[in-house]
């Protein structure tokens, strides 16, 4: 039987410091890889790093804009210093700004462009550089990318987040093609989170509320689960365990797919 142990495994989850970053992060130290976290909160980075090794793991953090080339330059590169090599890499910092349509902000728009598309489009250009034959770790690997069940469905106040995690599921599907093309030895996937009761979850039914769309956060929470079938919100440990799945071998013969961790909500 396969296993979805992480023995031995290398990995960077950028957003690991807080949220579903760091579940993720913990959930693959807890399968037992070494973990890099790259996150622009360095304190908070620090204490998630420094929790997992209260808790055993090998953890380390860097300090990673995922919007600037020359930040993943040097993240890649402390991986393999600081952890020993790079054969997981979690793409899942992102931003959500809420706001309709009418209202759009044009900086609120670039930023979340550049962090969740060009962040993520970065992530894949260092990744599968260091990662495919002749790159500094050179074993190949698996890249999880985190979308949203935003990318599936029409949900109000989030055009512009939704349009940018649809974008992350073209980048995904096109990287593996070339992955496997060339012969890089890295399986690209993505995961469609539900919406997770973190910050950011949390705070998107706060702005939906205000802009009108719901009486309440409260109604607006109570609307996702009214469309999911499951019946609730997700969970941290929901898409943690779905990153590890996708990190392990016992997915590996899958690439170019997008896992949803929505409890049916986007079907």
């Amino acid at each position: 039987m396969t296993s979805y142990q992480l023995n031995g495994r290398k990995a960077l989850v950028t957003g690991g410091a807080r949220g579903l970053g760091a579940g993720m992060a913990q959930a693959m130290a807890a399968a037992g890889a070494a973990v890099l976290i790259g996150d622009v909160l360095e304190d908070e980075g620090k204490q998630t790093a420094q929790s997992l090794r209260d808790s055993g793991a090998t953890a380390e953090f860097v300090p990673l804009d995922v919007t600037d080339d020359a930040s993943w330059a040097t993240a890649v590169s402390t991986a393999v210093d600081a952890i020993g090599g790079l054969d997981i890499l979690v793409n899942n910092a992102g931003i959500e700004i809420t706001s309709l349509i009418t209202e759009l902000d044009p900086d609120d728009v670039r930023r979340m462009l550049d962090v969740n598309v060009l962040g993520t489009a970065l992530g894949l250009k260092h990744g599968l550089r260091t990662m495919r034959p002749g790159g500094a770790a050179g074993n190949g690997g698996s890249i999880i990318n985190v979308a949203s069940v935003a990318a599936t469905i029409a949900f109000p106040g989030i055009s512009v987040y939704s349009a940018t995690k649809s974008a992350i599921d073209r980048l995904t599907r096109v990287a593996a093609a070339e992955s496997g093309k060339l012969g890089y030895g890295v399986r690209v996937n993505c995961i469609y989170p539900g919406l997770t009761p973190t910050a950011m979850g949390n705070q998107l039914a706060v702005d939906c509320a205000e802009l009108g769309l719901f009486p309440s956060p409260e109604a607006a929470a109570g609307a996702v689960v009214e469309l999911t079938p499951l019946g609730r919100l997700g969970q941290v440990d929901d898409m943690a365990d779905a990153v590890v799945f996708l990190a392990s071998d016992a997915s590996k013969f899958i690439t170019g797919a997008g896992l949803p961790v929505d409890g049916g909500m986007g079907m």
